[in-house]
């Protein structure tokens, strides 16, 4: 393939070979950093302001963003913003936590259309060699809840490290921003750490001859322990009681900027009382409730003032509509390219946008009639391409009939009528060029006319926009253009057939036949020439298209890195890391890193945590033994030394965390951990985690009683009940979730708590998927169909069933485990999920939650549809998986009479046995009969049917729902059943006759209803 280089069109960004001290010349100071960040966006545009003289926790907080980005006024600025996290002190031990670190704020509002790239051009303003160093846009999430301030963005990564938070702001304030900002907040120590080369944040050289440490190491260290240890808590909650009660006061007199300063300074007292763990749930939840509000008035009241000062600054202007333009003429038979190119896709949206454009090109294409071959649809995550190979020039002409009035109403006296001649006239067609057609027995004219395809350019322009235009993701964001949204936004469009661009217009977008390619590329935009050969053409440029192609480098060059150090990568217990890994980068090009041994002394699951979390870096393993090493993934070619100095002192930032959590933790005793759960909301609406802990441990010991556990089992039990949830309120489960449970089992040894107590902890969090490993120990079982009773309760009783595709509390996945523990491990296997839902609501409704019947009723409907898809998706016969559906309340007796079914079913002997059964239960009115008197049948046909029912019945004791003991018994109960039905008029005149016959019926059908629905086979 040929094609053409075209410049760089990122605007005023100008390469200025950054250079770095890794890159033999010195780096900048800290100083001397940000003035260039000053000079460099003051001539991009930018005002250059102050910082705010409160403390705030971002630099999003300064009212130069969270009220500027208000309204529709233009406003490009810049500053630093010292930004105050109490949380994040460290008494400064820690080489990245501080709680005063520095940012630099930039917003660009409106957003102008190539952010990333202006940004891009900073790093190299600051010296950041852009070809040695692995810089990404990695998935977040932005929100602020005293704010009420939320967006989508990335954090960026320099070398495994979030050095700035680029966000795409909706919404500030509660109020919907238009037109939108762009947020990019620098950290600064962290940038200036990887430029310096140095490991601590004290080591950062600030000023010629001085560093960061001297200058602001005994702040940290002091401000630290003011945080952490010496604030009044008392005078603290007095603070933020007068400085809400300000800011209101401020509302009202409608001064917008010093009411915000007051919330701010509420805030900010909010953060130390957190600080010191002297905030309880309920105080949280009021607090972000009133700043919120504080917040949203505020807005509401900046958005008036500056429209009664009619707008000083003017309007920002909205992009300008594209326009077609002319169609070009295709005479052949062409393969068509189109590529949607997009600012970094979240990894989960590449698949789910793949699979959707593939419907959506497919439904659209055949509701045309152009001539097309195979479909193709690949993406990245920086690109989706549709490709369609064999599209014919032309639609195939048609014959097309447009039915129009009736004949009575389309002529009077043979005359046509003025409704004929209208028809005949919309139609360009004369009065007798109409025939008649007949359509429900009613006559109608109609008009017969051939149809013209339309041109092949024609039709996909149209559907190509289409195909754009309805582009929507699981969450979807606006950004400058007027006329769309998705998951991120929408930067350009390449269109070819054959080697003809294809003009596809959407909103303010146009394609074109260039394509942009790696950001860090000498021409980053190159023109492509031809649609044949275009995942080939791109890998040229350094991007694998395709997904499978991309995974195999992910798995390659993780397992050729661990072998260079002996070790492995467990692909297969990685393989959603991988997946993950493979939808984030367009040529994944592995490094390994190293860390230092002594972190081994760390339970090993704190430093995987770590590393998958985080890092999405890959453990390497000699056999199941963590060694010290990893693998991660640049985007690119890169410089292995460069980015592996970067990633290892990440990781060394990220262990000394977990090693002070570690530390701090172990100080603390179990007990303690588990009063501090008061702290912890659950829900609102169903208390604290505290309260969830109480209904846990009683509700487990019920459910042992149930399953008829030994006392020695019910004592570990009730200690690890005790115990339930305690490690959530630790400071390393606080910092990683996904390690509740693990950390329970490590800290209760270590407390001195039985090994039996202590694994129960543990494996109450189990599973952790639908798939997941379940309890070995029968303790632990219990625990874990306790927590997930609990929660699939509670979230029922309170109206957060899950809906669709929305399920925020995870009650599916909730439903699964727990008929996955049902169905798994004896010990429970009895415990009815009726029983378990019933007791668990009887726990809530102790608590004053209120319990409808119809609720409970419908969580167990939810676990029976999920237990059904469980079996469907085991490849089960439906109609079987229908017959068993009776026993979703015991799912592991479902799976062994689902087991019987399918070894019998197809004999001859229990098809004969379902035949009898049904044709009995037909034959009953709903309900069955029962009541009559008996003494009336004596018919030996009668007779010897219920004999044969009570012989049955005497075999079948203590085991009634036991099918296959019931085939094994009931030949001689078929036979009686024929006979009966050959020799017995059951539905006789006589209605006590009838009655008693029925009600032997009845009997006998009350003796197979205890095992299959036998309606269902």
């Amino acid at each position: 393939m040929t094609y053409e280089i075209m410049a760089d069109l990122a605007g005023p960004i100008q390469g200025t070979g950054a250079i770095t001290m890794k890159n033999v010349q010195t780096a900048l100071t800290m100083q001397d950093a940000i003035l260039t960040l000053q000079k460099y966006w003051s001539d991009n545009g930018c005002m250059i302001t102050q910082p705010l003289n409160t403390e705030v926790g971002a630099g999003t907080a300064n009212p130069a963003t969270a009220l500027r980005v208000l309204g529709p006024e233009p406003w490009s600025v810049a500053y630093v913003e010292p930004s105050v996290r109490p949380d994040d002190s460290r008494y400064g031990e820690n080489p990245n936590r501080l709680q005063t670190h520095t940012q630099f704020q930039v917003i660009l509002k409106p957003d102008p259309g190539n952010p990333q790239e202006l940004y891009l051009g900073s790093l190299r303003a600051l010296g950041v060699d852009l070809n040695a160093h692995d810089v990404r846009f990695v998935e977040d999430n932005w929100a602020s809840p005293a704010l009420g301030a939320w967006g989508l963005g990335w954090e960026v990564w320099l070398d495994g490290m979030e050095i700035t938070q680029f966000t795409y702001f909706q919404q500030v304030g509660g109020v919907a921003l238009d037109p939108v900002s762009v947020e990019i907040t620098y950290g600064l120590e962290r940038i200036l750490m990887n430029l310096q080369g140095v490991s601590h944040f004290k080591d950062i050289a600030y000023a010629p001859g001085i560093t960061y440490g001297e200058v602001f190491g005994q702040n940290e260290y002091e401000m630290s322990r003011y945080y952490l240890d010496d604030a009044d808590i008392d005078t603290n909650h007095r603070l933020f009681e007068s400085y809400a009660a300000e800011a209101r006061r401020l509302l009202d007199l409608e001064l917008p900027v010093p009411a915000y300063t007051y919330v701010l300074k509420c805030s900010h007292t909010f953060n130390v009382l957190d600080a010191r763990g002297a905030i309880s749930t309920t105080e949280r939840a009021k607090a972000f409730s009133l700043m919120r509000g504080l917040t949203h008035e505020t807005a509401k009241l900046w958005e008036r003032r500056r429209a009664a000062l009619e707008h000083p600054l003017g309007l920002a202007p909205a992009p300008a509509p594209a326009e077609r333009g002319m169609l070009p003429k295709v005479p052949g038979v062409e393969t068509l390219l189109f590529e949607i190119g997009v600012e970094e896709l979240p990894y989960a949206e590449v698949p789910a946008t793949t699979e959707a454009v593939r419907e959506s090109v497919t439904a659209k294409l055949a509701a045309t009639r152009l001539g097309h071959g195979a479909i193709t649809v690949l993406a990245t995550p920086r690109r989706i391409v549709i490709t369609v190979d064999g599209v014919q020039p032309r639609e195939r002409d048609t014959m097309r009939t447009v039915r129009g009035p009736k004949v009575a109403a389309a002529y009077k006296d043979g005359a046509p009528t003025p409704a004929l001649l209208g028809f005949a006239r919309s139609q360009g067609a004369e009065p007798t060029d109409v025939r008649v057609v007949e359509a429900n027995g009613v006559e109608y004219v109609a008009v017969t006319r051939h149809e013209e395809g339309r041109p092949a350019v024609e039709v996909l322009s149209e559907l190509l926009a289409e195909v754009v235009s309805g582009l929507r993701a699981g969450r979807n964001m606006r950004w400058s253009d007027p006329g769309l949204s998705f998951s991120r936004p929408v930067r350009w469009l390449l269109a070819l057939l054959g080697r003809t661009p294809l003009p596809v217009v959407v909103s303010s977008l146009s394609a074109s036949d260039t394509t942009r390619v790696q950001r860090n590329a000498p021409y980053p935009e190159v023109r492509v020439t031809s649609a044949e050969g275009y995942p080939h053409f791109l890998h040229m440029h350094g991007i694998l298209l395709d997904r499978e192609a991309r995974r195999g480098a992910v798995v390659r060059g993780a397992l050729e890195a661990a072998a260079e150090v002996g070790g492995r990568v467990d692909v297969e217990g990685q393989a959603g890391l991988i997946d993950e890994i493979t939808d984030i980068l367009e040529f994944p090009y592995a490094v390994r890193g190293s860390f230092d041994e002594r972190y081994l002394e760390l339970p090993a699951s704190v430093l995987t945590t770590v590393m998958r979390k985080h890092q999405r870096y890959l453990p390497v393993l000699d056999g199941e033994r963590l060694m010290p090493h990893f693998v991660t993934f640049a985007n690119a070619l890169c410089d292995d030394d460069v980015v592996r100095a970067g990633n290892e002192a990440v990781l060394r930032a990220r262990y000394e965390d977990a090693a002070f959590f570690w530390r701090a933790d172990l100080k603390v005793a179990p007990e303690e951990f588990r009063r501090r759960l008061d702290k912890l909301t659950f829900e609102d609406r169903l208390g604290t985690v505290a309260d969830r802990a109480v209904r846990l441990a009683s509700l487990a010991l019920d459910l042992a009683g149930r399953a008829g556990l030994p006392q020695d089992t019910v004592e570990v039990v009730r200690r690890a009940g005790a115990l339930a949830k305690f490690d959530l309120a630790s400071q390393m489960v606080i910092e990683f979730s996904g390690l509740a449970g693990v950390m329970a089992e490590e800290y209760a040894r270590r407390a001195g708590e039985s090994p039996e107590v202590a694994r129960a902890l543990a494996e109450m969090e189990l599973p952790r998927s639908a798939g997941g490993a379940l309890p070995t120990g029968d303790a632990g079982a219990v625990l874990s169909l306790a927590d997930r009773f609990d929660l699939v309760t509670g979230m029922f009783l309170i109206g957060a069933a899950p809906t669709g595709s929305s399920d925020p509390y995870g009650v599916r996945r909730a439903a699964i485990g727990l008929l996955n523990v049902l169905r798994s491990l004896p010990a429970v296997a009895g415990v009815r999920v009726s029983e378990g839902l019933r007791a668990a609501a009887v726990r809530y409704a102790a608590q004053g939650v209120e319990v409808p019947a119809e609720r409970v009723a419908e969580a167990a409907e939810l676990i029976t549809r999920r237990y059904e898809q469980q079996l469907t998706d085991a490849g089960h016969e439906h109609r079987l998986v229908q017959a068993v559906l009776v026993w979703a309340d015991r799912p592991a007796h479902g799976d062994r009479t689902l087991a019987t079914l399918e070894r019998h079913v197809g004999s001859e002997a229990f098809e004969a046995l379902a035949a009898a059964f049904q044709r009995v239960v037909r034959i009953l009115p709903e309900g069955g009969a029962e009541g009559a008197d008996l003494s009336l049948l004596t018919a030996p046909a009668e007779l010897r049917l219920a004999e044969s029912a009570q012989a049955v019945r005497e075999a079948l004791q203590g085991r009634e729902d036991d099918l296959g003991a019931l085939i094994e018994v009931s030949a001689p109960l078929v036979d009686a059943i024929g006979t009966f039905f050959d020799e017995v008029l059951v539905m006789d005149p006589d209605p006590a006759l009838r009655a008693a016959r029925l009600a032997l019926l009845t009997d006998v059908a009350g003796l197979a209803r205890t095992t299959v629905d036998w309606g269902a086979l």
